[in-house]
């Protein structure tokens, strides 16, 4: 065996002739030499130098560089402003008009460079908290109180008398700046995710196929946060995908790590029941230590947010406990006295405007200004939205020959080119315009600025998990609103309305509210 691979060798060394290249493949055959075949990995690695150091992943290098010269910039910038507007800016420095040396180093060099190592131990570079959800801020506020912390410290420890108004205006400065220089930073990278499709995690689904692809249509739903499926990999086997179109390809009965290396992908999905096989997880995160490709698991716990999802580990045994929605509480009172609060500032800011449309309104088709329909409102009431008028006064009548071109599958009648409304009533659909007055109903309580869609109170009872919608009072903005309004199919904003049912919060209403500003500019499925 010896002298035959010896020839095989050899003649790998020399020019291969018709006559050597059949010999060759002789000796290739009789020795069944298959494909390499990766290692068992048992958790136990040779050698912890021979680990993989750099991430297959690496969209996150250059954001983060970016990240810390611009928190660097915004904290040197926001000394600058404080010493600008404060003349007593340098006072506990002595000697500063013989040396200013040691005051600009503290100002513009030690205390930006302290911002940026405490923004780093609150882990606000953190690539799995960078570009969705509200992690980065929070910790990005954190870092904030730890150096308010740290100055006021070092200030009583070395007995120096800084000027409180300067350190005051520089810190402030700095976490407004620092959030804003974020939020510029993630809309860029949304940005370059939606348009580019890069800077975003290539993954591979493991597990059955419906339950692969229920996570698909989930994170692809929105392209902002960079999850971007390449492959499935069905844990049923082929017979279970036989006659199914399925959106990227379909693989079965592979090695996972070498199917992920093959499709280019950097991170491997274990989804719905294959998280559930004992052992099997644990000795795929196995074999995944040293490769680069991040490991992350999607548990049969659809539509449940986060906050409502803790790990308790119990003699080693992680177990998800799943927390009741909050329905009532201190939390549900402040977004009540926020909505009558909101709500009676708009309305006297915009009397000027509603006079303006009142009047547009008069002179497009004469009738009455507002439109109000009856809605089902908090636990069944029913009550009367207000709206300003967008068709003309016989609309009712003319909607029942107009039934058979409803464009969407819901309990709402919705046409792209309705003929019954006005010009200055489809500027006002388009512009969300003619849905100011429903600040009204949240005056008098009926309404809520953030909550599911009011439907007609026309169209029988709610049945099924519609009811549940029911337990929240309706909004003038919502998930529906953020993430396609009338495009989007009655099941898909049913999914929605409940999603926020279960798992609203205060900091989730302000960012519905600021993502409903972009929406409205962008007119994104208004008719």
């Amino acid at each position: 065996m010896r002298e035959d691979m010896g020839e095989v060798t050899a003649s790998l060394q020399r020019p291969v002739t018709n006559e050597g290249r059949s010999r060759l493949v002789r000796h290739v055959d009789s020795f069944e030499i298959q494909p390499p075949t990766p290692p068992s990995h048992n958790g136990v690695p040779r050698s912890a130098w021979a680990r993989a150091r750099r991430r297959v992943s690496r969209w996150h290098r250059p954001y983060t560089a970016i990240l810390l010269l611009l928190d660097f910039g915004a904290a040197a910038f926001a000394s600058w402003i404080a010493i600008q507007l404060f003349d007593q800016a340098a006072s506990g420095f002595s000697d500063l008009k013989q040396d200013p040396t040691w005051f600009h180093t503290v100002s513009y060099l030690l205390l930006p460079l302290g911002w940026v190592v405490i923004l780093w131990s609150n882990r606000a570079y953190d690539r799995r908290y960078l570009g969705l959800g509200p992690d980065e801020f929070k910790r990005v506020i954190r870092a904030a109180v730890t150096v308010a912390a740290s100055v006021s410290f070092l200030a009583f420890a070395t007995k120096t008398a800084l000027s409180r108004w300067t350190v005051g205006t520089a810190l402030l400065g700095a976490l407004l700046l620092i959030l804003w220089g974020r939020f510029v930073a993630r809309w860029a990278l949304h940005y370059i995710r939606r348009r580019a499709g890069q800077a975003a995690h290539r993954m591979v689904l493991v597990g059955t196929l419906p339950e692969c692809l229920e996570v698909y249509a989930a994170v692809t739903r929105s392209p902002a946060a960079g999850l971007m499926p390449v492959a499935i990999h069905i844990t049923d086997g082929y017979a279970a995908a036989r006659g199914m179109p399925t959106p990227v390809p379909v693989y079965a009965g592979r090695d996972v790590l070498a199917l992920v290396r093959e499709v280019g992908g950097d991170t491997i999905a274990v989804c719905g029941s294959a998280s559930a096989e004992p052992g099997e997880l644990r000795r795929l995160a196995w074999q995944l230590e040293g490769s680069g490709v991040d490991l992350v698991v999607a548990p049969q716990l659809t539509d449940i947010a986060g906050p409502r999802v803790h790990i308790r580990p119990i003699e080693g045994l992680p177990l998800l406990h799943v927390e009741e929605p909050t329905l009532s509480g201190p939390a549900l009172l402040a977004k009540n006295l926020m909505d009558r609060v909101a709500a009676g500032l708009g309305l006297l800011l915009l009397i000027p405007l509603f006079v303006a449309i009142a009047v547009a309104i008069r002179i497009s088709d004469p009738g009455p200004v507002f439109f109000r329909q009856p809605r089902v409102g908090h636990e069944g009431r029913t009550f009367r939205v207000w709206k300003f008028r967008t068709m003309y006064v016989n609309a009712e009548d003319r909607l029942a020959s107009l039934v058979d071109r409803n464009e969407t599958d819901g309990m709402l009648f919705k046409m792209k080119e309705d003929p019954r409304v006005f010009p200055v009533g489809r500027f006002l659909r388009a512009t969300s315009l003619d849905e100011l007055p429903q600040l009204i109903n949240v005056l008098w309580g009926e309404m809520s600025l953030v909550g599911p869609r009011p439907l007609p109170a026309d169209d029988g009872d709610f049945l099924g998990d519609v009811r549940r919608r029911l337990l929240v009072r309706p909004g003038m903005t919502g998930l529906w609103q953020v993430s396609g309004r009338s495009d989007l199919s009655w099941d898909e904003s049913v999914r929605l309305d409940l999603y926020y049912v279960d798992n609203w919060s205060l900091a989730y209403d302000l960012s519905i509210l600021w993502r409903t500003v972009g929406v409205v500019l962008a007119r994104k499925g208004a008719y």
